[in-house]
């Protein structure tokens, strides 16, 4: 232990007397008044006699003296005061101004970092409520609509009608479960339950499950070597494909082509493009945030598509990302083997 963590050890367990002062530059004073008077102490009872006059006088110069330096100290404190009161408003632009390099300063960094995450936290609360009430909405008004034209009779119940009635439904179910995976994400659940399982068979039930929401779009599945094999989560990983081919059908154009293509050695490398414009460079990282569509033409969806395959990407230890063209690719690299797994730090 070094001297000054023994001294800390021992501060810890000595009373605190000042702390009924409510000033921190009174007992900055009080401090500076006590060791002189100490010093002052020890000097007269071994010397002996000092002069009234200068010692009143030096005391009330080390007095004023400490009340003008710890103003200085203090302000960042009486700042960050004023910037909780303001974040109990909701206010969460102040900051405190951060110059000096001991703890004062090193606390007032750290203040200002914290009023910035709860800021950007605030933030997407309001931007989730908003996004959630807008993509809620639209699915509830246009079943709304249909189900009160068959009840005043303007429209008959036939399968035409019904068919529009159950595509609301699906989208209101596909934004719920998108939403119970969000709740998952944000409350650290990461329960993967991994097997060994043929990948093509996966891809294959996934595209087929897409040509039927998807009508119009061509799907082709390659995989390199045929009936290979990988490691992970199948639920898991088949929501990684689906939320990719749903991305490539919504933003395509109307009978392109959506390309699935996968080859799997030590890691499992898994693209899906289409023919749409692209991403631009500067939008590829936001296209994988919450509730963020980019630039490109679309037909709905919630957003949440791209952020929850990242998740279950990141989950078995991969990475994933939008690559160059032509059209949109995105390339997803996940772990194949159980010992690759192992590797990256997770168990099945």
């Amino acid at each position: 232990m070094s001297l000054r963590s023994a001294v800390e050890a021992v501060a810890e367990l000595l009373p605190r007397p000042l702390d009924p002062v409510r000033s921190i530059k009174l007992k900055i004073g009080i401090l500076l008044v006590s060791a002189f008077a100490a010093g002052f102490a020890f000097f007269w009872y071994r010397i002996g006699w000092l002069p009234t006059n200068t010692t009143i006088g030096t005391m009330v110069i080390v007095v004023v003296t400490s009340q003008v330096l710890a103003h200085g100290m203090t302000r960042p404190l009486r700042a960050m005061t004023a910037a909780v009161r303001a974040m109990r408003a909701g206010d969460y632009s102040q900051r405190v101004r951060a110059t000096a390099r001991d703890e004062v300063g090193e606390l007032a960094v750290a203040f200002n970092r914290m009023a910035a995450d709860l800021g950007a936290a605030d933030r997407q609360r309001r931007e989730l409520i908003a996004n959630v009430s807008h993509e809620l909405r639209t699915p509830i008004t246009a079943l709304q609509n249909v189900l009160e034209n068959v009840v005043d009779g303007v429209v008959e119940p036939d399968s035409a009608t019904m068919r529009t009635a159950l595509a609301q439904t699906e989208r209101l179910g596909r934004l719920v479960a998108e939403l119970l995976d969000l709740s998952r994400i944000d409350a650290g659940a990461h329960r993967l339950d991994k097997a060994e399982f043929a990948l093509e068979p996966l891809l294959s039930d996934v595209v087929a499950e897409a040509s039927v929401a998807a009508r119009g779009v061509r799907f082709t599945v390659d995989v390199t070597p045929p009936g290979a094999t990988v490691h992970a989560d199948e639920a898991r990983l088949a929501q990684v494909v689906a939320n990719l081919l749903d991305n490539a059908a919504r933003h395509g154009p109307a009978g392109g082509e959506v390309r699935v293509t996968a080859s799997v050695g030590e890691d499992l490398v898994l693209e899906v493009a289409d023919d749409g414009p692209g991403i631009a460079p500067r939008d590829r990282d936001r296209v994988f945030e919450r509730f963020t569509r980019g630039e490109r033409a679309g037909g709905g969806g919630t957003g949440l598509g791209l952020n929850i395959a990242r998740w279950v990407v990141d989950l078995h230890g991969g990475t994933i990302a939008v690559v160059d063209g032509p059209g949109c690719r995105i390339r997803a690299v996940l772990p194949a083997t159980a010992r690759a797994d192992r590797r990256h730090g997770s168990h099945a």
